[in-house]
C-alpha cells in the first residue's frame, strides 16, 4: 500500500471515530440524533401570569372598570374588566352581582394560556342582607365556609376592592341560611395561599 493510500486509510478511520463520539455524547446528554431537522416549536413561555398588550381581551367601552381576582400559579392576580352595574355606589347587590358573574365565567383563551382560572362555581347566587344582620351584609346562596377555598378567596378578594361593598377593607358574607354572617380580610396572605381566606369571627366586620 503507498504512502498517499495510508494517510488516506488514517483520514478515514479519524473521521469514523469522530463521528461515534459525537453520537455517543449525544446519547449520553439525552438526546436522539436525526438527520432531518425538527421544529420544536416556540419556547415555553418565561412569565406565567403575564398578560401582554396583544393579547389582552378587549371589553366593552361603556361599563365601570373592575379588576377581578383569578387563581394563577396557585396565588390570585388581577385582571381587568368591565361591568355594567350603574352608578359605583347606586346598588350594592347589583355590583356584588356583576363581580360575581365575571368571576364565574371561564376566562378568554389567552388568559388560559397564561395559567389564569377560576374556582367560583357558575350557579353561584349573591343577595341582600337578611332581617337583622349588621350593615353591609351580602348573602350568597351556599354557605361560603361550604365553598372552595380558593374559590371563597377570589371573591373576598374582588369585593374587598370595591369601596362599596367593602368601605373599611372588610367583606361581610353570610349564606342562604340563618347562620350569623362573617367578616372576611384579603390580605397578602390570602393572595398567596387562597387556601387559607381570614376570618374575623361570626358578626364581625359590620
Amino acid at each position: 500500500m503507498t504512502s498517499s493510500s495510508n494517510r488516506r486509510a488514517r483520514r478515514s478511520a479519524v473521521a469514523l471515530a469522530g463521528a461515534v463520539t459525537a453520537a455517543v455524547l449525544a446519547a449520553g446528554c439525552g438526546i436522539r440524533t436525526t438527520s432531518v431537522p425538527v421544529d420544536a416549536g416556540a419556547a415555553p413561555s418565561q412569565v406565567p401570569c403575564s398578560m401582554s398588550a396583544e393579547n389582552v381581551t378587549t371589553q366593552a367601552l361603556q361599563g365601570i372598570p373592575v379588576q377581578i381576582y383569578l387563581v394563577c400559579s396557585s396565588q390570585l392576580v388581577t385582571v381587568d374588566r368591565t361591568v355594567q352595574a350603574g352608578e359605583p355606589k347606586s346598588d350594592r347587590v347589583r355590583i356584588a352581582q356583576a363581580l360575581l358573574a365575571e368571576l364565574e365565567q371561564k376566562p378568554p383563551a389567552e388568559e388560559r394560556q397564561a395559567g389564569f382560572s377560576t374556582s367560583v362555581p357558575p350557579a353561584l347566587r349573591i343577595g341582600a342582607a337578611h332581617s337583622g344582620d349588621r350593615q353591609g351584609t351580602l348573602r350568597l346562596s351556599q354557605q361560603p365556609e361550604d365553598l372552595a377555598p380558593e374559590a371563597l378567596a377570589q371573591i373576598v378578594c374582588t369585593y374587598a376592592e370595591s369601596e362599596s361593598l367593602a368601605p373599611d377593607g372588610t367583606v361581610t358574607l353570610g349564606g342562604p341560611g340563618n347562620y350569623a354572617p362573617r367578616g372576611y380580610l384579603c390580605t397578602s396572605e390570602t393572595k398567596a395561599r387562597p387556601q387559607a381566606v381570614p376570618t374575623l369571627g361570626e358578626g364581625a366586620g359590620g
